[in-house]
């Protein structure tokens, strides 16, 4: 048992780190590659379908590396703090669940992948085998969860209960490789579970909600909800795993991770300190003016992270240090930056946008919605920077300095051209969203290792390795939740939630005022990714019989979540910034909702001015 712990968990661990990171580089360099070669005419074969079952490989070494690490979303600080027996309890239970689900996602996945797309091949590599990862993820995680478990007994009562639960997969798959039929498998442990599922399934659904406040992580309680949802309608579980891969092939998706670690290599040198005196340079001299640098430079880093937790995680000390320096309190300071952590997901090229889009493409295009988030997001910001300024109120500021500005902007230059370069890049056609996020990450990569020399080459590389944890939870995330929204699509839950809203709700502006406050719940429980997966699809054909624009919806979609994010009493924020800050939960939930009403004041004039959301997007559906 040493030997395994000191010895082959570390060299598995670099292993992982070392793909993940190789597959990164893939990630980043075969876009623009493909890019030049279509300069010189010389087509690539099946490059785009190489490129999407790259990020689905990706994806699955990155949702294992992210679980050994313990980093997948969860609502876990909610039950962090409770003692002695609770704890105990809560702990047992989650031993118990996590390793049951994983074991049937792994019999799920692993039954699928006997008969997926036998024979197929991308640029020589058979897909079964790119379709692989995904067994081999959840059986990595399912072996770290039993071994890494305090709660032995637990855990193996709950892969137990995973193999009872899996009857119908396992007989498939005992079939297939050794030609084994054994009826009593599937025709008496299978049938019981799914007659089970259906008797017991409104407790199933409680049980699991249960389950996330007691830290199970998200796409676990997602992905078993929709196991439960589908076996109580007997439908065929083995799709969740096909649902997985077809999101994680979307070719839209794929920029999701580069844009990430894009931020979070920018976030780790010294491109936080240069913005910050850049903004200080040009509107430091005025009121205010250092609040419009916090704003601006915590939106930046958003848009490109698209984690809000990252910004007020690595900018949060640093930005707290320029505000009080300023002669804005302590508290103050740290609030507005705690306000300001979400506003980057309006901003192209927000992987907010990204998925919001690519998951509603028949209803949206990704770069109206570009467009459309503009000015509500340059609104939201100014309410923020109007917020600060009326807490500002120290009388010593430098005075202006053409010379302290072109030093500044000299200082910064490099960094205030990555947005410029890659939001020009793309909306002007030169750069796919791929090319854009790809040319992002390698522009920071050779900004901050060899023009900066922020870190030497080998520590770019720990840094890259350092995101990929961020990345795996929003990929498991969305793998979870597109079996979810699959169930809901299958079921008519959109159409039957029209059907009712349509016979008890006739006024328009009532139903966007319950749409927000419901919104708002939504923000506080899940995290965007989730919520623009599961519950986007529900309100688009209900918004429709309403006659409100896609683009709206849209934009009012994500304006309620970055301000669920805040939102009392479990907004992720809040306890992030408790984090960051070191101070109580109900300290900076105080401290924020000067700003919280403000941005909710703000919410409410874009629902109801929606003007503001087409003005640029004229034609917009």
């Amino acid at each position: 048992m040493r030997f395994f712990k000191e010895k082959l968990v570390p060299a598995f661990a670099k292993i992982e780190n070392t793909v993940a990171v190789i597959f990164t580089l893939l990630l980043t360099i075969i876009p623009l590659l493909v890019k030049i070669f279509q300069w010189i005419k010389i087509p690539i074969i099946n490059a785009d379908n190489a490129q999407v079952n790259i990020v689905m490989m990706f994806a699955c070494i990155a949702g294992m590396i992210t679980w050994r690490e313990g980093r997948h979303i969860s609502l876990a600080t909610l039950t962090d703090n409770l003692t002695g027996l609770p704890k105990k309890i809560i702990h047992t239970v989650r031993a118990s669940a996590v390793t049951s689900i994983l074991c049937a996602m792994f019999f799920y996945s692993f039954s699928q992948l006997t008969v997926f797309y036998a024979g197929e091949k991308i640029w020589g590599v058979p897909l079964k085998a790119v379709f692989a990862f995904l067994p081999f993820a959840y059986m990595v995680m399912l072996i770290r969860s039993v071994i890494k478990s305090e709660h032995k007994i637990a855990s193996v009562l709950g892969l137990i209960l995973g193999i009872a639960i899996s009857a119908g997969p396992i007989s498939g798959i005992l079939y297939s490789l050794f030609n084994l039929d054994i009826p009593f498998l599937y025709d008496t442990w299978n049938n019981a579970w799914v007659n089970f599922s259906s008797v017991a399934f409104v407790p199933l659904v409680i049980l699991l909600i249960v389950l996330a406040f007691m830290g199970v992580p998200l796409f676990v309680v997602i992905s078993a909800i929709a196991f439960v949802c589908l076996s109580q309608c007997w439908e065929n579980v083995d799709v969740l795993a096909e649902q997985s891969y077809s999101i994680l092939t979307d070719k839209s998706i794929g920029a999701i991770p580069l844009f990430t670690i894009a931020g979070y290599i920018f976030s780790q040198g010294s491109a936080g300190k240069r913005l910050v005196e850049v903004f200080k340079a040009l509107f430091g001299w005025f009121r205010g003016g250092t609040v419009i640098a916090t704003v601006v430079v915590c939106t930046i880093f958003t848009t490109f992270t698209g984690v809000t937790g990252v910004t007020i995680l690595a900018l949060g000390s640093l930005l707290t240090v320029a505000l009080s320096g300023s002669g804005l309190k302590k508290d103050d300071s740290e609030s507005l930056i705690t306000a300001s952590g979400a506003l980057g997901i309006l901003f192209p090229p927000s992987v907010a946008i990204i998925m919001y889009a690519s998951s509603n493409y028949f209803s949206v295009d990704v770069f109206d919605l570009f467009k459309g988030a503009l000015i509500p997001g340059i609104i939201l910001a100014s309410s923020m920077i109007i917020m600060g300024f009326i807490k500002d109120k120290n009388p010593d500021r430098p005075k202006f300095s053409f010379k302290a500005i072109f030093s500044a902007l000299k200082y910064g230059a490099f960094e205030l051209a990555m947005p410029i370069l890659i939001m020009a890049g793309y909306f002007s056609g030169f750069f796919t969203l791929m090319e854009a996020a790809a040319f992002a990450v390698i522009y920071s990569f050779i900004i901050e290792t060899f023009i900066r020399k922020d870190f030497t080459f080998k520590q770019a590389l720990k840094i890259i390795s350092d995101s990929i944890p961020i990345t795996g939870g929003v990929l498991m995330i969305l793998a979870a939740a597109k079996g979810l929204s699959y169930y809901f699509v299958i079921a008519s839950v959109p159409q039957i939630l029209t059907d009712f809203i349509a016979a008890h709700i006739t006024n328009k502006y009532l139903f966007l005022l319950l749409m927000n406050l419901f919104l708002l719940l939504v923000g506080c429980f899940m995290d965007v990714f989730s919520a623009i997966l599961i519950v986007s699809p529900l309100l688009i054909p209900i918004a429709a019989t309403f006659g409100i624009n896609q683009v709206h919806l849209g934009v009012m979609f994500l304006m309620n979540l970055q301000l669920g994010f805040l939102t009392p009493p479990v907004g992720m924020d809040l306890f992030i910034a408790s984090y960051t800050f070191e101070k109580p939960v109900m300290k900076v939930v105080k401290g924020i909702l000067p700003y919280l009403l403000i941005q909710f004041i703000v919410l409410l004039l874009i629902t109801y001015v929606p003007i503001f959301s087409t003005f640029l997007v004229p034609n917009a559906l």
